[in-house]
């Protein structure tokens, strides 16, 4: 095990509440679906450059945080976003040794089936049209990945967090 200590994990907790404040921002209803899913994608940043201190149960605190806030049915982004670390738990190996342009595509696939479970569930819970509009998130979110995982890294080698 890696010891990062106290600023590492302070690092780790602000940014993914910084996440979490970015993804229930209030917005205009016309830019919603232009808003990438902040939390998902710190949440993949996370498990891929530390996967020994986050995974599974922060996804899930960090859901049941968000159902809190938003007032979704409680555990439906607990669950998204469990599944989401579970899945970057499977292949943060692969996706450490990939390039920056490879890393994105997988981000906006993992981001992408996060989506169409989350899009799913609405359907269970009530009356909710899917378009494929709900994948944008993804996309931009698969775009800002190379910028976010290279300010991040920046950010963890100046403060001396490895």
């Amino acid at each position: 095990m890696v010891a990062i200590g106290l600023r590492g994990t302070l690092l780790i907790w602000l940014s993914l509440l910084l996440a979490l404040c970015l993804q229930v921002m209030p917005l205009a209803d016309v830019w919603l679906i232009w808003r990438p899913d902040w939390l998902g994608l710190m949440l993949i940043y996370w498990c891929v450059v530390m996967p020994q201190r986050v995974g599974v149960l922060h996804g899930f605190v960090l859901g049941l945080l968000l159902d809190l806030i938003e007032g979704t049915p409680l555990g439906q982004n607990a669950l998204t976003l469990s599944l989401l670390a579970f899945l970057c738990a499977l292949v943060y190996q692969r996706l450490r040794a990939y390039s920056l342009l490879q890393q994105a595509i997988l981000v906006f696939m993992l981001l992408g089936i996060v989506q169409l479970i989350e899009q799913w569930l609405r359907t269970i819970v009530g009356p909710f049209s899917i378009h494929l509009a709900f994948l944008l998130p993804s996309l931009i979110g698969g775009l800002l990945w190379p910028w976010l995982f290279t300010l991040f890294q920046v950010l963890r080698r100046r403060l001396g967090i490895f």
